[in-house]
């Protein structure tokens, strides 16, 4: 064997190799999901944890150094992806469609990530001791909203509200579809692993919000 074929050998296996190690991390980060979603910091197992990832513990520490760090790793993902999906459009100033395009991407941010949605919502209904540091960021995030929306209201775009009151109430109508998942699907009818259909749920918080700050929806 040449040395350039030496060389493209080495270079195949290093990508096996590291193919390999990210399906079994991403198999890690959703047993992860599954295991922190359901039963919160304190009741999962790194044993569990492992055993729904196909890992032995031992192996399950080989790519992780504690339970404390990936559960922090998971949280800090939802966080992230929050703050980098819901930003209000700094190229469109037209409140009904800013409004609009949040409430959907809230929406699908919460049924697309389910159990990250969880994970966030148990470990505030448990004191958030793990949240020290997202606070700031996320209270600097929620004022930018707010002032773009007292604006509005300053030059009489939209009706006079309480922007931070309405920035959480979509934050809870749109999350309660992920959080509360099983009492959703009893109401609608549908099967436990049956898929939401988001499209009817898009109409109805868009209306509301917009109706709520005196806009037409379409």
């Amino acid at each position: 064997m040449t040395e350039t074929e030496t060389d493209v050998a080495s270079g195949a296996l290093l990508g096996r190799a590291k193919q390999g190690r990210e399906r079994i991390l991403t198999a890690i980060r959703e047993a992860a999901v599954a295991e922190f979603s359901r039963h919160g910091f304190k009741g999962a197992s790194t044993k569990a944890i492992a055993e729904r990832a196909g890992l032995t513990k031992p192996q399950l520490h080989y790519y992780i150094s504690s339970k404390e760090e990936l559960y922090e790793e998971l949280l800090y993902s939802v966080l992230n992806g929050w703050s980098g999906a819901f930003i209000f459009d700094s190229n469109s100033d037209d409140p009904k469609r800013v409004l609009s395009s949040y409430v959907r991407k809230k929406l699908d941010y919460a049924l697309d990530n389910p159990g990250l949605s969880r994970i966030f919502t148990t470990e505030v209904l448990g004191g958030g001791r793990n949240l020290g540091k997202y606070w700031p960021v996320a209270v600097k995030s929620t004022q930018q909203k707010v002032d773009l929306i007292n604006r509005w209201i300053a030059e009489g775009r939209m009706r006079a509200v309480n922007p931070t009151l309405l920035l959480m109430q979509i934050w809870g109508m749109t999350q309660h579809y992920a959080d509360y998942g099983v009492q959703v699907h009893i109401m609608l009818g549908l099967a436990p692993d049956e898929p939401i259909d988001r499209e009817p749920i898009v109409r109805e918080l868009t209306s509301f919000v917009l109706l709520g700050c005196g806009l037409a929806p379409d």
